[in-house]
């Protein structure tokens, strides 16, 4: 069973939601907009959020992009309209929405979203964060942090051995992003045994450019080859 807040000026909406929802074993918290959706958010600190986009308040994009300025995206977002264009729901997406409903919502859509929401959410608490050290003075970096700097290295790609990596973070940007780089690719190599077909294929980038950019980064190609 989950907490799930429903934010949503319609009534009719918010009864449909809330009785789907606790028929499927869940506690729901409705709000009919940003400010009760605010308050109800602390309290209940819910597992997954059902967020109407068109409010007469504060809209639902708007309320998102407060949320995540906040650090309050602790859950996962459903965003809901009738009215949203596609650039909209893209929008939100960005922003940090898991996922979109476009109104009217079918049983099969909502219970399959509702699900996937809740089961990334679940996982996300269950992993641990790996975390990369600092040189200089033993700070703690978590990845998740790293991961928005160009060409920095994934959750995923440190996963093994690499985790325990450190590096220099009080290098220049481009030479702290170089040994980033350089790490995933050495990372993938060995993963792949020194295949450069599927390291290209893993990484997106043509055999051609992967050449270049292993060459520009003093990557030893053999490292990674099985015997």
């Amino acid at each position: 069973m989950a907490n799930i807040l429903v934010v949503d000026d319609e009534l009719g909406i918010r009864d449909l939601l809330s009785e789907i929802l606790n028929d499927e074993g869940h506690n729901v918290e409705l709000a009919e907009n940003a400010a009760e959706a605010r308050i109800a958010r602390l309290q209940s600190r819910p597992d997954l959020v059902l967020l109407d986009i068109w409010m007469p308040d504060t809209d639902g994009v708007s309320l998102l992009k407060e949320w995540a300025a906040a650090g309050a995206l602790t859950m996962p977002v459903i965003m809901m309209s009738g009215h949203a264009t596609i650039d909209t729901a893209v929008e939100a997406t960005r922003i940090g929405a898991f996922s979109f409903l476009e109104k009217p919502i079918t049983l099969q859509k909502l219970l399959k979203a509702v699900e996937q929401a809740l089961t990334r959410n679940a996982t996300r608490k269950a992993a641990p964060v790996p975390v990369l050290q600092a040189h200089s003075d033993n700070r703690v970096v978590p990845l998740e942090m790293l991961s928005s700097m160009p060409g920095a290295l994934s959750s995923t790609s440190l996963l093994g051995p690499q985790s325990q990596q450190t590096f220099d973070l009080d290098k220049p940007l481009r030479e702290a992003r170089d040994g980033f780089e350089k790490a995933y690719f050495e990372f993938h190599l060995a993963q792949e045994g020194g295949s450069m077909t599927r390291v290209a294929e893993q990484t997106g980038l043509e055999r051609t450019h992967l050449y270049r950019k292993l060459k520009q980064l003093g990557v030893d190609l053999a490292r990674g080859k099985r015997g």
